[in-house]
């Protein structure tokens, strides 16, 4: 019970997106909110660059502020939420009332691309990063060009293991996790760690498909399995995820739980589509963005990242709501 009810206080955070939809009633509500939304996001980018420039950040809570240059979080998480905020911002720009402003929406949505690429070292953020430039020039795209998109993400990702380090030490680490895992001499490193728990996960599945095994089972059950396979196991704690948010809700619901969770993306994309261009896109952005990194993450689940997906989806639904048809920039 202590497990289920943990679990269920975690997914709270989904309340986030109808509390905003309840509370924000006008257009003037929903401008306040979208703008200090992205005040709060353009403070944590500073921040992040102070903290790379060696400049003391009073407010910087985390423990990988000195080595990571993570704020409140972890670098994984920021790193995610950097190419999120470059997306936001990037197509939020013909908001702008006045060129001037529009300018400086696209000049902090390429910091925020700059500090998920140069800054962090997490190989989501940079797989998010890329995804969400792939999108900006598909939209920007004539219609009868938007096949060559097709090419573009691998072309970023060579240009970007080309022109970051970061990116590039990581996805060869990755290239080489994967090989020893693949060998069976994998070490207890991220990617080693990722790999045997979507096994394991994929394993638990299959035993209850439909059912899956309650809310909060996750560890539980995979702890039950390893010990059948290796009996020196140490149990994960209950707390535990497998960094893969499909998989742990399969776990625990089955697969009608997988099937609810696509069910939630979907009727928010469908809400998207319904609002205006600038709106749409920004939203349409986070949710892939989302999409994607409940592939290599728990992110949901997890308290920060999943906060931050719920209120940005959340923020641009009211926005959108309440803001259809309103005049965007001018000379």
């Amino acid at each position: 019970m202590d497990q289920a009810l943990g679990t269920i206080g975690k997914y709270g955070k989904f309340l986030v997106i109808p509390t905003l939809l309840v509370l924000v009633r006008t257009h003037r509500e929903a401008t306040w909110v979208l703008l200090a939304f992205a005040v709060a996001q353009v403070f944590l980018l500073i921040s992040s660059w102070l903290l790379y420039f060696n400049v003391p950040v009073a407010w910087a809570t985390s423990k990988m502020a000195l080595t990571r240059y993570a704020v409140f979080v972890t670098y994984l998480d920021q790193g995610i939420m950097s190419a999120v905020v470059a997306a936001i911002f990037w197509h939020l720009k013909p908001l702008a009332p006045s060129r001037p402003l529009f300018y400086v929406l696209a000049g902090i949505s390429l910091l925020a691309l700059g500090n998920a690429f140069f800054l962090f070292v997490g190989r989501t953020g940079h797989v998010v990063g890329v995804v969400m430039i792939s999108m900006a020039i598909f939209w920007a795209l004539p219609r009868r060009y938007r096949l060559v998109t097709l090419v573009v993400p691998p072309v970023l990702i060579l240009l970007a293991v080309l022109s970051f380090e970061n990116v590039a030490q990581r996805f060869v680490f990755t290239k080489t996790e994967i090989s020893n895992f693949s060998s069976g001499v994998g070490a207890a490193t991220s990617e080693d760690n990722r790999l045997d728990f979507w096994k394991g996960s994929v394993e638990t599945i299959a035993e209850r498909p439909l059912t899956g095994f309650g809310v909060g089972s996750w560890a539980t059950e995979y702890n039950k399995l390893q010990k059948l396979n290796f009996p020196g196991h140490k149990d994960l704690g209950i707390g535990s995820n497998p960094h893969q948010e499909y998989l742990l809700w399969g776990v625990q619901l089955g697969v009608g739980g997988i099937l609810l969770l696509l069910g939630f993306l979907s009727s928010i994309m469908k809400d998207l589509l319904k609002m205006d261009e600038p709106i749409a896109r920004a939203g349409q952005s986070v949710l892939v963005a989302l999409v994607i990194s409940c592939l290599f993450n728990s992110s949901l689940y997890d308290a920060y990242i999943g906060y931050f997906f719920c209120l940005s989806l959340g923020v641009l639904l009211v926005y959108g709501i309440h803001g259809r048809h309103r005049p965007q920039m001018t000379e």
